[in-house]
């Protein structure tokens, strides 16, 4: 995805995307392919830094600044297909994007698709902790 993109067109992309699909079962196995498409990390790369905090599942997604840019760069990996379709989601809305509009993003694209009211109350507190998590340390690389 191109790095011009703002956060706000990928959202857009996004919610056009669920558009597409009729029910939820689909809109479900779109997630799950979104969490498929995303490369798994490394053993090594599941560490306590990059591990979600508040998710049913273990979920980790790994942040870093690329300093010429500055942009910062997310990769993430579950071991529940929904919730790595999720953290695909962030990732998709957040890489490569700079520190100050991964910390300030819009998520109400969620609502807009529908995801908040098609989720367990388990899965979506998981998903604010993924959010929270990922727009925390946005902050601290800012600073």
């Amino acid at each position: 995805m191109p790095a011009t993109d703002t956060v706000s067109d990928r959202a857009r992309q996004i919610v056009d995307e669920f558009s597409l699909f009729d029910d939820w079962m689909s809109r479900y196995e779109y997630l799950i392919e979104l969490g498929d498409d995303i490369p798994p990390l490394d053993e090594d790369e599941k560490t306590e830094d990059n591990y979600i905090h508040g998710c049913q599942s273990d979920v980790w997604i790994q942040s870093e600044l690329d300093d010429q840019d500055p942009v910062l760069h997310f990769r993430g990996d579950s071991n529940a297909k929904i919730t790595k379709g999720l953290a695909a989601l962030i990732i998709r809305v957040l890489d490569e994007q700079p520190p100050d509009a991964v910390a300030n993003a819009d998520f109400d694209f969620l609502d807009d698709i529908g995801l908040h009211d098609h989720l367990s109350s388990q899965r979506n507190n998981g998903l604010k902790a993924m959010i929270e998590t990922v727009q925390e340390r946005a902050r601290r690389f800012r600073n």
